[in-house]
C-alpha cells in the first residue's frame, strides 16, 4: 500500500484513545503489527506515566497521523490541522469535518472545502468521508490522494451497514488507496472490508473497549490480513443453486 508516496506493510491502522491505560495502549498497538497510529491534539497527557501520552506513541516506533476530531466546521479543522503539524511535526492529517452531532456523520461540503486549502498548504489529507462516489471524487480533485469512507457510524461497532455501496466504491476508484474508517466491530467485519478490496481499516473503540485490548488487536490484525489473502485470491462467483463438487459423469451404477 502506497500512502503518498510512502510504504505500508500493514492494512491495519489503529486509533489511540479509551484504552484503559498506557500500557495495555502500546501492548496492543505491538500486537495489532500497525505501522500507522492516529492521534487527537484533545487527547490528555497519560497521568503518572512520568511522560507525556505523545511521548508513549513516539516510542512505539509508529508513524502518528493526527486528526481534527471533534471539528465542526472547515475553518475550525482548518486550524487544527495546523497546530497539528506544529505538534506532531508532520504534515500528515486525518481530515474530520463532522456534519450531525448523533452519528457523527461527516459535513461532505465542509469537508471538501476544508481538503483543498489544506493540500494546497502542502498537507498530506487523509478525509473521513461517505461512501458518495460524488464526494469522492470531489476529495481527489481537491488534492486528496487516498480517501476513507465509513463503514457505520464512529463508535457502533455495527460493521459495514452498506457493503454494495462499497465495493462500488472499490471498483469506481481502483487506483485509490481506500481504508474503511470507523464502524468496525468484530474481526469478521475487518475481514469483509479489505476481502472487498479495500487496502486497510481503521479502527480504534473495538480495539480499545474489548475485554482483552490486546488480543483484539492480534484478531484484527489477522482478520485484516485474511481479507486482503482472500480477495487477491479472486474469490469464487455465489451461485442460486448447488453446484456439485463431483462429477455426475462417470459415477458408478449399482444394479
Amino acid at each position: 500500500m502506497q500512502l503518498y508516496g510512502t510504504e505500508i506493510g500493514s492494512p491495519l491502522l489503529l486509533g489511540t484513545a479509551q484504552y484503559p491505560s498506557p500500557a495495555v495502549l502500546t501492548k496492543a498497538i505491538e500486537a495489532s503489527g500497525a505501522e500507522i497510529i492516529t492521534v487527537s491534539l484533545r487527547r490528555e497527557s497519560a497521568g503518572g506515566s512520568g511522560m507525556g501520552f505523545f511521548e508513549i506513541l513516539q516510542e512505539t516506533g509508529c508513524r502518528t497521523l493526527p486528526n481534527t476530531a471533534g471539528c465542526h466546521t472547515a475553518q475550525e479543522a482548518i486550524t487544527t490541522a495546523h497546530m497539528a503539524r506544529d505538534v506532531f511535526e508532520t504534515d500528515w492529517i486525518k481530515l474530520e469535518v463532522i456534519g450531525h452531532s448523533d452519528t457523527l456523520q461527516p459535513d461532505v461540503f465542509g469537508l471538501v472545502e476544508a481538503a483543498r486549502v489544506l493540500s494546497a498548504d502542502g498537507f498530506k489529507v487523509f478525509p473521513y468521508t461517505t461512501d458518495d462516489l460524488v464526494v469522492g471524487e470531489k476529495l481527489i480533485d481537491a488534492g486528496c490522494e487516498v480517501l476513507m469512507p465509513w463503514g457505520a457510524p464512529i463508535g457502533s461497532g455495527q460493521g459495514l451497514r452498506a457493503p454494495e455501496a462499497l465495493k462500488a466504491m472499490r471498483g469506481h476508484f481502483p487506483d485509490i488507496p481506500l481504508i474503511i474508517d470507523a464502524g468496525i466491530g468484530r474481526p469478521s467485519d475487518a475481514a469483509q472490508a479489505t476481502e472487498l478490496g479495500f487496502d486497510a481499516v481503521l479502527l480504534n473503540t473495538a480495539v480499545a473497549t474489548a475485554g482483552d485490548p490486546v488480543q483484539m488487536a492480534r484478531a484484527m490484525a489477522l482478520a485484516v490480513q485474511a481479507g486482503r489473502a482472500g480477495f487477491l485470491a479472486t474469490p469464487m462467483e455465489r451461485c442460486d443453486m448447488a453446484v456439485p463438487s463431483t462429477p455426475i459423469l462417470g459415477l458408478a451404477e449399482l444394479a
